[in-house]
């Protein structure tokens, strides 16, 4: 199977491709560019293959990553499923550890603690949500940071806040990278304005929007950041966004964001997603929270959903288990263990449940 053909079975349910027109510059009215998360997707595969490749004739092992889900969550095996394809077309070894709903947090935490302590375990993803009886932020705690490839963890979020070149959410790395693939633009000094604050989500995209520093491949945006939510007045919340030159959305409220909410030739990125009913069919559909055909009228860059923002968080997640084991060969190199308390566990507990 060739790699196009494993990419198109991985998002044939992604829209197809919306064209694309650099246009004019915007005092000339320019074209709407709808940018295709698809192709950004494609192309950021390449890359981590092409590193991966390279990472291996070196005589290093393949990147490895394991990754915990809810069995009970048809979505979230579906999204893990996702991400095992991206990782076998780049080259990365992926185990599915499906938890079932006797697994209390005790338990989940003793798994991650065997995988810290692994050395042929490079990054560790908790899929959320977990069963509704586990703490999901005292499971995704238990990650040792870097393996933290979710950057889901208290530790990466302080990493992320004090400029240290770990792992952020891959949501807000795929609006970075997506950002930062507008070559024609320059954000520094731009106001961006982030509808959400949610710990894995909006917060993080709005530190890397304002950081000043680059933290490795990730340079900074000198962006000036406003965060708006649920209780942001409206009226200041519709001021906000007329003002914004960068609008990300991820409220996850369908139609959120209207046409007179959003300044003309502004670049506006929706991470919301949501399933709605078509009142026409009756089907199940994914909505963003931006109101797309409206919007587009008047913005300069624009996502859609689905085929935005979702597809490129995939591939950042590739990017982040190469990292780590780049990371976990360096540690190794320099004699750095895994940090003490983490290796108190009995060698010989069976507490793996069956791999996918």
């Amino acid at each position: 199977m060739n790699a196009n053909t494993i990419l198109q079975e991985m998002f044939h349910r992604i829209t197809p491709r919306l064209c694309s027109s650099l246009g004019h510059p915007v005092s000339c009215r320019r074209k709407c560019t709808i940018i295709d998360g698809k192709i950004v997707f494609e192309n950021v595969l390449k890359a981590v293959k092409k590193d991966v490749d390279a990472w291996v004739e070196q005589g290093n092992r393949r990147p490895c990553l394991t990754a915990l889900t809810a069995g009970y969550d048809p979505s979230s095996m579906s999204y893990v499923k996702i991400k095992k394809k991206a990782a076998k077309f780049v080259g990365i070894d992926c185990d599915i550890v499906e938890l079932t709903s006797g697994y209390n947090d005790d338990d989940i935490i003793r798994i991650i603690r065997r995988l810290n302590e692994s050395e042929s375990v490079d990054g560790i993803l908790v899929q959320l949500p977990l069963y509704p009886h586990n703490k999901e932020l005292n499971i995704c705690d238990a990650v040792h940071h870097s393996k933290d490839v979710d950057g889901t963890s208290s530790s990466s979020m302080g990493n992320l806040c004090n400029n240290k070149d770990m792992f952020a959410p891959c949501t807000s790395l795929a609006v970075h990278h997506i950002l930062d693939s507008i070559r024609d633009l320059n954000f520094c000094g731009k106001h961006a304005v982030v509808i959400g604050r949610s710990k894995h989500v909006g917060l993080p995209i709005a530190m890397l929007l304002h950081s000043s520093e680059r933290k490795g491949d990730i340079r900074g945006f000198n962006m000036t950041t406003s965060i708006v939510h649920r209780h942001t007045p409206p009226k200041l919340l519709s001021e906000l966004c007329e003002s914004a030159d960068v609008l990300v959305s991820a409220a996850g409220i369908p139609g959120l964001v209207t046409s007179d909410m959003v300044k003309a030739g502004a670049v506006v990125i929706d991470v919301g997603i949501t399933k709605v009913e078509d009142p026409k069919t009756g089907k199940r559909l994914f909505k963003g929270d931006i109101d797309f055909a409206e919007v587009k009228k008047k913005a300069m860059y624009l996502t859609s959903v689905p085929g935005g923002v979702g597809p490129v968080t995939v591939g950042m997640l590739m990017k982040n288990v190469l990292k780590a084991a780049k990371l976990q060969v360096a540690a190794r190199n320099v004699d750095t263990p895994i940090d003490d308390q983490q290796q108190s566990e009995e060698s010989n507990n069976n507490v793996f449940p069956n791999k996918i």
